[in-house]
């Protein structure tokens, strides 16, 4: 058994939205997901999804995106991104799960004694992000992280999922690596940067004790990324 993440699937079987719109490395990225995924995942290892899932705008339209994760090897954890418009009240997203899919929101899962624990997460304050600052919606987000973090039972491993990454090169602002490393989270995995640009501008490596892994799907090759054993 092991772990593996994967961020930024872009899925949209029913939305008619090709990702090579977004350069050439998208081309034809579903067969690649799928082809690389099943070379390195096994059926009982756990592969953690940090968001921006699939393009779906309604239930319907997720359907054959769900389905395509279910049909590949290992055990899933899926958390919200920016683009996962589909996404509402976790009790109808849960509903939506085919076997062996699972969803965390603001809350935990403990899967083979690791406590999965996340939020979206948002632009860090200052740091110059498309999109722009929204400080309310930076606090919300921590606030967010906080409580699932809090929730998670004392004494077990943590990995912790973000879709937005916890900290940008040369920014200031630590709001979220501090509660990483006061709830002493030993992995942090995110995704949605794209570009080789925006790539180098997550924080990667170890600090202060919590090891950082950017898993967007245009950063790894289309592969799901193996975690270190906790």
């Amino acid at each position: 058994m092991a772990f593996y993440a994967l961020a930024d699937l872009h899925l949209g079987f029913a939305m008619g939205k090709p990702m090579d719109l977004f350069g050439p490395q998208w081309e034809d990225h579903p067969r690649r997901i799928a082809e690389n995924w099943r070379r390195v995942v096994g059926e009982n290892d756990v592969v953690l999804i940090p968001g921006d899932i699939s393009w779906a705008m309604k239930e319907e339209q997720v359907r054959p995106d769900l389905e395509f994760i279910a049909a590949l090897p290992g055990r899933k954890v899926l958390l919200r991104g920016n683009h996962d418009y589909w996404w509402h009240a976790i009790g109808k997203v849960r509903e939506l799960l085919p076997p062996g899919l699972a969803a965390i929101q603001n809350d935990h899962l403990v899967m083979d004694g690791v406590a999965i624990c996340g939020t979206r997460g948002w632009n860090i304050p200052g740091a110059g992000q498309e999109g722009g600052d929204d400080p309310k919606l930076y606090a919300r987000e921590r606030g967010r992280l906080e409580i699932s973090l809090a929730s998670a039972p004392a004494g077990r491993p943590k990995i912790a999922l973000l879709h937005f990454p916890p900290l940008i090169t040369g920014s200031a602002e630590a709001g979220f690596t501090d509660l990483l490393e006061r709830h002493g989270v030993a992995l942090c995995v995110y995704g949605h940067l794209h570009g080789v640009r925006d790539h180098r501008l997550g924080l990667q490596g170890e600090r202060n004790g919590v090891r950082y892994i950017l898993c967007a799907a245009d950063a790894v090759d289309f592969t799901p990324v193996r975690l270190p054993d906790l």
